[in-house]
């Protein structure tokens, strides 16, 4: 079995009736499991989490666009997140018995098929794409949907698949092919926008800081704080718990308190795993003492007929 993880982020997180439509379109396409659904209201965006095998994900992805088209108008949408299109970011992502070329593959058809369908502008980014201009999301979605049409009158900015301005409501879409990453919040006690952004800065690959850290500040108006707003894109060489640390430490300078963190959608659990072991100072510590992991080794074994010990 080939089996993929798919996690579409759709410009809308606050009517709750429009996202249940979405995730009941994904629904009635056997053969695929929803995962996880998570919803912010500051950003308006949801994020959406599929596994199944190729060819049903991308029908699922396919039925996704259809809903969100019907749905979604951006001349009318506003948050914190940045985003392109009605349906932004549709990320593959390989798992069981999957390979990053197999993902490339459906993202390409994928992107084509979206592109034909519904005459949406589509690029391809991360291990999608062939133009290093084009292989970072915040790079091609810089100029938000306000700004696409502008760029893409521009030949540097023609997209991979479909009509060469945007689609009038649903924008445009970024489909690719990646690892799995941590999409991480830390929300502070202020709402002093400046201080997120400076930290923000602080700990970007982008401004000098940690190799695998895209981050930005966003301000929770709702709520009345500011938010560092985070993608870890490789949590074993940038482990979550280095980033808590030095967010805190940041903040510290600025007389702030961290309020909270949040993961959005779901965390490999190596990645929490290794953050118990250090906030704990485990010694020794293996990752099969984990109740719930050595159930799952022995059931594995027992499948396969193997000895229990």
């Amino acid at each position: 079995m080939v089996l993929i993880e798919c996690v579409p982020n759709v410009s809308e997180g606050r009517r709750r009736e429009i996202v249940d439509a979405l995730l009941q379109a994904i629904r009635r396409v056997p053969a695929v499991r929803l995962l996880d659904r998570s919803s912010d209201r500051s950003h308006n965006r949801s994020v959406i989490t599929l596994v199944g095998e190729p060819a049903p994900l991308k029908e699922a992805v396919l039925a996704l666009f259809e809903a969100a088209i019907a749905s979604i108008d951006l001349r009318i949408h506003s948050g914190e997140h940045p985003r392109l299109g009605a349906v932004d970011v549709v990320p593959f992502i390989p798992l069981e018995g999957a390979t990053m070329d197999e993902c490339v593959t459906l993202a390409k058809e994928t992107g084509a098929e979206v592109a034909r369908r519904f005459q949406v502008p589509v690029y391809l980014y991360e291990e999608a794409s062939t133009n290093p201009a084009r292989k970072n999301l915040e790079d091609i979605r810089r100029g938000e949907f306000e700004g696409l049409a502008a760029k893409m009158a521009s030949p540097d900015w023609a997209p991979d698949y479909g009509p060469r301005a945007p689609h009038p409501s649903a924008g445009a879409s970024v489909v690719g092919a990646r690892m799995p990453l941590i999409a991480y919040n830390i929300n502070l006690a202020t709402d002093r926008l400046e201080v997120a952004n400076k930290i923000a800065a602080a700990i970007r690959y982008s401004s000098g800081g940690f190799r695998y850290v895209k981050a930005m500040g966003i301000a929770l108006e709702d709520r009345g704080i500011v938010q560092v707003s985070m993608n870890l894109t490789n949590y074993e060489k940038t482990p979550i718990f280095r980033v808590f640390e030095a967010v805190t430490r940041e903040a510290e300078r600025y007389g702030v308190d961290v309020l909270e963190s949040e993961v959005v959608g779901l965390v490999p659990a190596a990645a929490l795993i290794g953050a118990s072991e250090y906030f704990l100072r485990l010694g020794s510590f293996r990752p099969n003492q984990v109740l719930e992991t050595r159930l799952r080794e022995i059931s594995a074994k027992t499948e396969r007929g193997e000895p229990k010990q």
